[in-house]
């Protein structure tokens, strides 16, 4: 006949095992529910975003704003001296047009120096100048 304590032991281990695994099975449940809930707003995000990304694309395509149109203005040196020499103006002339001193426009034709964002949008104002509207408003002012 086995000893009583080895019995007991086994019978106490046995009901343990059933207890933890009756409260271990709710818990792994919710587990899987919380996993499925997870992978579920995953895919509404995903879709969110993808649905973000078409209309943040279709917006820059349907009405391109200002500040993008003023980043358009772009200088070049090369393009400033050839404009002044189509006037026929000094550097003087064409500084006191664009508001800045005839040796900014010096640096600029040469590229040891840029203008500021200003001062680029001021060029680009006097681009479309001809020779006779460039000489009028020098006389102006």
């Amino acid at each position: 006949m086995a000893n009583i304590a080895t019995l007991l032991k086994s019978e106490i281990t046995r009901l343990a095992r059933k207890e933890v695994k009756a409260q271990i099975e709710a818990l792994r449940k919710s587990g899987a529910s919380y996993r499925r809930d997870i992978a579920a707003l995953k895919r509404q995000v995903t879709d969110i975003q993808r649905q973000l990304a078409v209309a943040t694309r279709s917006s820059k395509r349907a009405a391109p704003s200002e500040s993008t149109e003023s980043a358009k203005v772009r200088f070049s040196a090369k393009g400033l001296k050839s404009h002044r020499a189509k006037l026929g103006l000094s550097a003087g002339d064409y500084g006191r047009l664009a508001g800045v001193s005839g040796q900014s426009v010096y640096g600029w034709e040469t590229g040891k120096t840029m203008p500021r964002a200003s001062q680029v949008a001021a060029l680009a104002a006097l681009r479309g100048l001809g020779k006779r509207e460039a000489m009028a408003l020098l006389k102006s002012a």
